[in-house]
Order: C-alpha cells, then sequence, then structure tokens
C-alpha cells in the first residue's frame, strides 16, 4: 500500500535516490571490468554481462532523473516519457540477446572458448551479494511509495544478480575443466534473462501497487 503522508514520501523517495544512485554506481563498475575482461578473455558471457551493466546503468539514469522531479519539483516524471526510455531499454536487450546467440553459433561453428577470467570472476561474484541487497531494499520502498519504476528497476537488480551467478558458473567450470563449449553454453542461458527482462521492459512491470508514480 502506498504511503500518504508527504514528509515521509519525500523521505522513502531520498532514500531511493541513494538506492539508485549506489546501483549506478556500481552498474558502471560493471560495465567497464566486465566488457574489458571480456574483450581480454574472448568470453560472451562477460561481453553480454557487461553490455547488459551499459543497459542497467540507462535505466538507473531515467530513475534518478524520474526521483529527482518529484524531491525538487513536487510531482511524477511523464509517464509516456518513462514508457518510451523503458521501451528502447526493451529493444536493447532483444538486441543483445540476438547478439550472443548469433556469437555462440559461431563459437560453436568455430570450436573456440574462452581463457579463464579471474578479474571477471571476481567482478560476477561480487555483484551477486550486492543485488540481492539493493533488489530487496529497492522493492520494499517501491511498495511504500507506490512506484512501478521502481519496482521494475529492483527486478533488473534481480536479473542481474542471476545473471552474475550463471557467468559464475560458467566461468568456474572453464577453470575446472577447460572444456571450449563452456562460454557458449553459459551465454546462451544468459539468453533467458535477456529476454525475460526485454519483455518486461517494453510490456511495462506491473507492481501491483495501489498507486503507481
Amino acid at each position: 500500500m502506498a504511503i500518504s503522508d508527504t514528509r515521509a514520501r519525500a523521505d522513502l523517495v531520498r532514500t531511493a535516490f541513494t538506492l539508485e544512485s549506489l546501483t549506478l554506481a556500481w552498474v558502471v563498475i560493471e560495465a567497464s571490468v566486465g566488457i574489458w575482461a571480456g574483450v581480454q578473455a574472448r568470453s560472451l558471457s562477460l561481453l553480454a554481462f557487461g553490455a547488459d551493466s551499459v543497459i542497467e546503468a540507462l535505466s538507473a539514469c531515467v530513475l534518478l532523473w524520474r526521483l529527482n522531479v518529484e524531491l525538487n519539483e513536487g510531482h511524477s516524471f511523464s509517464e509516456d516519457a518513462e514508457r518510451k526510455a523503458s521501451r528502447i531499454g526493451g529493444i536493447l536487450l532483444f538486441a543483445l540477446a540476438a547478439y550472443v546467440v548469433a556469437s555462440a553459433a559461431w563459437g560453436f561453428w568455430i570450436r573456440e572458448g574462452q581463457e579463464f577470467s579471474a578479474l571477471g570472476l571476481a567482478i560476477t561474484a561480487a555483484t551477486i551479494p550486492i543485488m540481492y541487497v539493493l533488489a530487496k531494499r529497492k522493492i520494499a520502498i517501491a511498495e511504500q511509495i507506490g512506484s512501478r519504476a521502481l519496482r521494475a528497476d529492483a527486478m533488473e537488480s534481480i536479473t542481474c544478480g542471476w545473471l552474475s551467478f550463471l557467468v559464475v558458473l560458467g566461468l568456474l567450470a572453464q577453470l575446472a575443466f577447460g572444456a571450449w563449449w563452456v562460454d557458449s553454453v553459459t551465454s546462451l542461458a544468459i539468453v533467458y534473462f535477456l529476454v525475460k527482462e526485454g519483455r518486461e521492459a517494453w510490456a511495462g512491470e506491473e507492481c501491483g501497487c495501489s498507486s503507481c508514480s
């Protein structure tokens, strides 16, 4: 149920703004390290992880703008503008999924896999608990202020955590067995999450709140 007290709501929105700022800072690190490590190790799964983080960063910027409008001007960000931004994010996720499928197919064709990346393992392993904590807190605040946008962003954080878990499994399997096909298989598993997140971004994530901002 959305909270109606103006002062209490403002405090929650400020907390949401802080959480989203922390999210943006971390996904920028994710994107930078993930893409760099992916290029160095020729890892499709790490590149997909890094590219997804770029899209998450764009989404975080839109949400920060939205929250800032409410804090400074006392009214919600345009839902039409938010919907358009969300759909652009959905299109980018679909495009990323198509790229991953094509690249995985190419990897199977040439029978060439990744090199193990300790840096990639470190960043993806660290992402799992960080995204869990951020998502849990954002979901709680989204219910209190009735924000569909904040809840949708929290769902992206959860997806990022699961995506990180898959990449960690793939990297550990690569380290243990050295099989050339591990990276392609891991990247195809990631496609499920990319498509799921893309569909939610395109359609709009329903929060089940009594009032959505």
